[in-house]
C-alpha cells in the first residue's frame, strides 16, 4: 500500500491526488495498468511530480496530441510495460467529430462544452475540445462514452450536429509555433524573465501576475518576485506558454536565459 496520507500532506490538488493514488494502488494490487480520468494541467503536473518519488509505479500521460491541455494518466507497476500496441496507443482515448453548419450561428468552446455536459456526462470524462469554426468541433473523450455521445449529442446552440467517432490521427490540431529567445536579466524574477519572453512591458506583466493570470508549472503565482529556474513553464491564458531553458551567469553577474515561447 502507498503512504497515502504522507503523500497528500502538501498536496495543492488534494481531492484529485487522492483519487489518483487510489488508482495507483489498484494498479499495484491487480498487476494491471489503470487510467485516471482527464486531469487538468495543475493536477497532472502535481501527480507526475508525486510519482517521481515512488519506485513501485510508473506513469504515462496522454491527451490525444502532444500539446493537449487535459490528459489522462496511465499508471502501472514499474515492472509491467505499457501496451504500446493498444488501439490509439497505451493511453485509452477516443476522438469524436461534431459536425454541423455553424456559418450563421457561431459556436464557441464554451458552447460545445456545455452541449457535451448537457448530455449528462461529467467534465472529468472529457479531454480537449478543438473548435473548427463554421464546420463544428472535435472532442477527445474516454472510450466508454463514445457510443453514448454519438447518439446523444445532436445539437449545439441552434445547430443540428452529427456526432461520430474518428481516429485520433484525424484530429485537426495546429502545431504550436516555437520562438527561441535569449535574454539577459539582472535576476530570475518572474516579471523580468516573463516580460522578455512574452514581448510585453514589465509593468503589464506585473499587472497580469497580480491579477492571478500567470501560472508557473500550472500553479497560480501572484508574486512578481517569484524566482524562476531551468525547466519551469510559465503560462498565460490566451498568450501561450514559455519554457525556461539553460541559464548562465555572465561576467557581470547577470543571467543569460534561453527561452522557448510556444503560441
Amino acid at each position: 500500500m502507498l503512504p497515502k496520507e504522507d503523500l497528500l500532506k502538501r498536496a495543492e490538488n488534494r481531492e484529485a491526488l487522492a483519487r489518483i493514488i487510489d488508482r495507483a494502488e489498484q494498479a499495484i494490487q491487480t498487476w494491471e495498468p489503470v487510467a485516471t480520468d482527464f486531469l487538468t494541467p495543475p493536477e497532472l503536473f502535481e501527480a507526475q511530480a508525486l510519482f517521481k518519488t515512488l519506485t513501485d509505479v510508473q506513469t504515462l500521460a496522454g491527451g490525444g496530441y502532444p500539446q493537449a491541455e487535459r490528459q489522462r494518466l496511465m499508471i502501472s507497476r514499474s515492472e509491467i510495460p505499457f501496451d504500446e500496441a493498444a488501439a490509439g496507443g497505451p493511453v485509452p482515448l477516443a476522438a469524436l467529430s461534431i459536425a454541423g453548419n455553424f456559418l450563421f450561428d457561431t459556436a464557441s468552446h464554451r458552447d460545445f462544452l456545455g452541449s457535451l455536459l448537457g448530455t449528462g456526462i461529467v467534465r472529468e470524462k472529457l479531454g480537449d475540445i478543438i473548435v473548427l469554426g463554421e464546420r463544428g468541433a472535435q472532442a477527445i473523450v474516454v472510450p466508454e462514452l463514445a457510443d453514448f455521445l454519438t447518439t446523444s449529442l445532436v445539437q449545439v446552440r441552434s445547430v443540428p450536429v452529427k456526432t461520430q467517432p474518428i481516429d485520433i490521427s484525424e484530429l485537426r490540431v495546429r502545431e504550436p509555433r516555437r520562438k527561441e529567445i535569449t535574454t539577459v536579466e539582472a535576476s530570475m524574477r518572474l516579471d523580468a524573465v516573463a516580460s522578455a519572453g512574452f514581448g510585453m512591458s514589465r509593468s503589464k506583466m506585473v499587472d497580469l501576475i497580480t491579477a492571478g493570470d500567470v501560472r508557473v508549472n500550472w500553479q497560480p503565482v501572484t508574486q512578481s518576485s517569484h524566482s524562476l529556474q531551468t525547466g519551469d513553464l510559465v503560462a498565460i491564458r490566451g498568450k501561450g506558454r514559455l519554457e525556461i531553458g539553460d541559464v548562465a551567469v555572465t561576467k557581470k553577474q547577470r543571467y543569460r536565459v534561453q527561452l522557448t515561447r510556444l503560441v
